[in-house]
């Protein structure tokens, strides 16, 4: 797909990422939770599933589980897409 994976590094979330972000995604509901149980209270209802932005909300497929890795590029493609049409609105 020609992505360019450049210069992006991970880090893990804290608690502070909470007020400094609008959003806060995850890909499937164990994320979800990991991130609540960093974060605290979702108080501004800022935590959510990307495909929770989609029509069909779910969780991405896991290529690890699924050995798919074009089916999980197309969840985040749908996700990202529904995403974008909710930023927009």
């Amino acid at each position: 797909m020609n992505i360019e994976c450049g210069n992006h590094i991970a880090r893990r979330i804290t608690k502070q990422d909470y007020q400094t972000f609008d959003y806060i995604i995850g890909m499937e509901e164990q994320n979800v939770a990991n991130i609540k149980r960093i974060i605290g209270e979702d108080k501004e209802n800022k935590i959510s599933k990307l495909l929770d932005y989609s029509s069909k909300p779910r969780n991405i497929a896991d290529p690890w589980y699924t050995g798919d890795f074009d089916k999980t590029y197309e969840d985040i493609v749908e996700g990202l897409k529904g995403f974008l049409q909710y930023v927009i609105k």
